[in-house]
């Protein structure tokens, strides 16, 4: 596991502050998205999934919904669930304005890898693995780095570096390229797929 650094205390002190800010000026938001994820997608408005934290300790992920839920009897790709206003909340990152819940809870912070699937975990190499060093973030390093576009062996060697430069000073240019990123809309997701394809050992894809 990387060591602990100076700044490790100072960012959870910023993540709750941040946290707090935005959930409190960001409330109207919140609400607009919900009635709207709640009109056009219908309930629950919430996306919730188990995924790893640091450690691998396992929490609920919090996000809007974008998808149409699966017909009965029926399991669509996420391609033909996604909709219209799905893809827009998702280029918009409006999605995410629930993780800040997560971030409160001490389960993420505003920066860091991205918290993927529970099932990747027996896939990662050790050295993967590290990405779990620290706590998972709303943004990070790899998604100002191409976001779904970056393939998942570039992605990892992006988590890593994050883990083993964490700085205030990374933290704001990685915020700074979010920001940048969310309002150009660039790298919503991987050619053909709704996201990303899944995470294979072994292939760079």
């Amino acid at each position: 596991m990387s060591p602990a650094r100076p700044y490790d205390a100072v960012k959870r002190v910023l993540d709750v502050v941040t946290a707090v800010v935005v959930l409190a000026l960001g409330s109207p938001v919140y609400l607009v998205v919900a009635l709207l994820v709640a009109r056009k997608l219908g309930r629950p408005v919430l996306f919730t999934q188990p995924r790893p934290g640091r450690g691998g300790r396992v929490f609920t992920l919090l996000k809007f919904r974008t998808m149409r839920t699966n017909p009965p009897g029926e399991e669509l790709p996420d391609e033909e669930r996604l909709t219209s206003f799905g893809r827009a909340l998702r280029s918009s990152s409006l999605d995410e304005l629930p993780s800040f819940v997560n971030v409160l809870r001490g389960d993420m912070s505003v920066v860091g890898p991205r918290p993927l699937l529970v099932s990747y975990l027996e896939r990662y190499s050790p050295e993967q693995a590290r990405r779990h060093d620290v706590r998972p973030g709303i943004t990070g390093l790899a998604q100002v780095s191409g976001r779904n576009t970056v393939e998942w062996s570039r992605r990892f060697d992006l988590d890593v570096e994050y883990v083993e430069k964490r700085s205030f000073r990374l933290d704001a240019w990685i915020l700074f390229r979010t920001i940048r990123a969310a309002v150009a809309r660039e790298g919503i997701s991987a050619e053909g797929h709704a996201t990303m394809p899944e995470f294979k050992p072994g292939s760079p894809a």
